[in-house]
């Protein structure tokens, strides 16, 4: 059945500018990252995306490496993509990295020109595109001159390639000097992609979200949840079908000690008395300020998708909430 979007789709989502550019993006994203690989349901995988969209979701973020497989998540989205979403191309986001483990030999990884251009011609095969809205770096390439993989990017963008161009896991002042020869380049880079959550501060500590602020770049936010641990599903005791139990890569049973489950519940009694899950909370936090631009959310079910959105409806906070939080964390 083909699907068709809700006519209500934007009536509820909030859409900030990303930086001091003319785009905008909504105030929650969907990560491809987990569960659009190949050990995932397609048919999930369709609801989520259609969920997505209906409630204004309108930017979807991939990476060469999504999967597992390396590129099936990718693949996956591009038959959903020819499948269903091909009528709304003009209304999507859609963007994709390089930068991390692609392919065999020394032509596979990092930052080199060889490596970020020939990675993007196998993402929009793959997803049956003929541009990405936004083509990242992934991470910093200590070996590769910055004006390499600048360069790199500014052809991508010069080729119609990619709309736009971010930079991800990158600190402040790295950011700054990739930022200077982008703009030589007239090249629109738009956003930082990083980790930010209310456990992991790190772009605070190490400058990237003042400089990124003070330089009109947008922010999205990965992990705002730290992988689920700012959820109520930890709170007493650690699930069997929950993601420490089925993929122990990123989220590990050492993490949830007495102390952290302790954090973890003061949070949740200040959130509850703000009207709010743990996670909505912990969403409306990373947009509490203005300067970050999206959240990118991960989902293994379309009810998630739902209750991640209501984050959007009270991201205001009073000093004193904010230094109660401050005070748990610390």
């Amino acid at each position: 059945m083909m699907y068709i979007a809700k006519e209500d789709r934007y009536e509820k989502m909030v859409y900030n500018r990303c930086g001091k550019s003319g785009l905008m993006l909504p105030a929650v994203s969907l990560g491809l990252w987990h569960n659009f690989g190949d050990t995932g349901v397609y048919a999930n995988m369709e609801q989520m995306c259609f969920t997505a969209f209906d409630n204004g979701i309108t930017h979807f973020d991939l990476a060469n490496n999504y999967g597992p497989k390396p590129g099936s998540a990718e693949a996956n989205f591009g038959k959903l993509l020819k499948e269903h979403l091909r009528p709304y191309r003009d209304e999507l986001i859609i963007s994709t990295k390089a930068g991390y483990d692609m392919w065999e030999g020394p032509y596979g990884n990092w930052g080199s020109r060889k490596y970020l251009l020939a990675s993007l011609d196998q993402s929009l095969q793959r997803m049956g595109l003929d541009y990405v809205d936004i083509y990242y770096h992934h991470r910093p390439d200590p070996e590769t001159p910055l004006e390499e993989t600048m360069g790199a990017l500014a052809q991508a963008v010069q080729s119609g390639k990619a709309l736009y161009v971010g930079l991800s896991n990158y600190d402040g002042p790295t950011m700054e000097r990739a930022s200077a020869i982008l703009t030589e380049l007239r090249v629109p880079f738009v956003i930082n992609q990083n980790s930010y959550n209310i456990l992991n501060r790190t772009i605070e500590q190490n400058g990237l979200k003042e400089t990124a602020h003070r330089l009109g770049k947008g922010i999205i936010c990965f992990s705002p949840l730290a992988q689920g641990i700012l959820t109520d599903r930890y709170l007493n005791g650690i699930p069997a079908d929950s993601r420490v139990r089925t993929d122990g890569r990123f989220l590990k049973e050492s993490q949830f000690t007495a102390e952290q489950v302790e954090r973890l519940r003061k949070l949740n009694d200040l959130a509850a008395k703000r009207g709010q899950s743990l996670a909505e909370m912990a969403l409306a936090w990373i947009l509490r300020d203005g300067i970050v631009t999206t959240v990118l959310i991960g989902a293994s079910r379309p009810s998630q998708i739902l209750d991640n959105i209501k984050a959007i409806s009270n991201t205001s906070f009073s000093p004193e909430e904010l230094s109660e939080i401050d005070n748990i964390i610390n």
